[in-house]
């Protein structure tokens, strides 16, 4: 397959080039498309065909539910059931935005989409090139992240090249994801809302419009047996091609930690990298050294993240050791996606478990 690689100008997409994508769309084909969080593999949702050929193009386990993309609030009641009161105050506060909800499907909404579930999972996205497209589709469009299922999720369009040229149809090629990290999840069909995927809209932000929302206790939990409610609960997630420890502890214990290690895995020949913080990646003798970004700012090494995890697979890294980051909010978000990642290959100094 011959992929389109459209470069696209956020600040004024080509109408041409977006209505070439709505098309390919319409016409049961896939177009990779960025957004504010991470770059989108999109599908007609309304279709079963479409839907599975996602699941294909990533080579994703199909029950593996996919996120349902909207440009408009109207479009909503098309796809599920009925709309929850608690997703209408959400939606005034954080759509578009980075918040997926969870709502019962309706009848329109292939299984294929949903991965099985009697549930949908529903975003309006904020990112005007995004936005654009999902209307030139007609108004719904599945997407999962524009990676190989397993990989890092591309928040550049380079690396959704990478993983998807001669997969799919059409990249539509634009700036760096502004967040870095998917969506939150909030599940809306219990009685009350449950956080399913931490993301950039943290507990705190959904709490000030519904006080009773709680976060899932399975969240950091590594379990492949049920099946998955949301993209990102299940399976190995965003996991670079070399072995990835986290090491969590207080600053010195972590720095000396990870520098044993360091000389121990290069005395075997391996070639090592390491996640650190601005305040400690001079600390570290290893072939590659990545800045997250400063250890307070959470949003700058959500930002950074997954390119960094990209990066250690172009220098072909064999041992990868990364700094926890503490913290709540979106501090919980990354380590989420590091738990994930490092398949939940944690050193916690003081009280060591792997």
């Amino acid at each position: 397959m011959d992929t389109v690689i459209a470069r696209i100008d956020p600040s004024n997409p080509d109408p041409g080039m977006i209505s070439r994508a709505g098309g390919i769309i319409r016409s049961g084909g896939l177009v990779a498309f960025p957004t504010e969080t991470v770059y989108g593999l999109g599908g007609d949702a309304l279709s079963g065909d479409s839907s599975r050929a996602i699941y294909a193009a990533k080579g994703r386990p199909s029950d593996n539910p996919l996120i349902v993309h909207i440009a408009d609030m109207k479009s909503l009641g098309r796809i599920v059931k009925s709309v929850p009161d608690k997703a209408y105050a959400l939606a005034e506060k954080f759509w578009p935005g980075p918040l997926t909800m969870i709502m019962d499907k309706s009848d329109e909404v292939p299984y294929a989409t949903t991965g099985g579930l009697d549930t949908v999972a529903v975003r309006f996205p904020s990112d005007p090139v995004a936005q654009a497209f999902i209307r030139a589709a007609g108004g719904y469009v599945a997407a999962p992240s524009a990676n190989l299922s397993g990989k890092p999720s591309p928040t550049s369009g380079k690396y959704v090249v990478e993983d998807m040229d001669g997969r799919i149809d059409m990249i539509l090629y634009g700036d760096d994801s502004v967040i870095g990290l998917e969506s939150t999840i909030v599940d809306l069909t219990g009685t009350s809302p449950v956080i399913l995927r931490p993301g950039y809209i943290t507990l705190e932000m959904l709490r000030s419009v519904l006080p009773d929302v709680s976060v899932d206790t399975a969240l950091l939990a590594d379990d492949d047996k049920t099946p998955p409610k949301a993209p990102g609960m299940k399976y190995r997630h965003y996991a670079p091609k070399g072995d990835l420890v986290i090491v969590e502890g207080e600053r010195p214990e972590v720095i000396q930690y990870i520098t044993d290690k360091l000389v121990a895995d290069a005395s075997l020949g391996k070639r090592t990298g390491v996640i650190a913080s601005t305040q400690t990646a001079s600390s570290y003798k290893a072939d590659v050294v990545l800045d997250m970004g400063d250890a307070s700012d959470h949003d700058e090494i959500a930002r950074r993240l997954f390119g960094l995890l990209r990066e250690m697979d172009d220098e072909e890294v064999d041992s990868i050791y990364s700094e926890a980051v503490s913290g709540e909010g979106v501090a919980a978000a990354i380590m989420n996606r590091l738990l994930k990642a490092a398949g939940h290959n944690i050193v916690v100094l003081g009280d060591i478990q792997t």
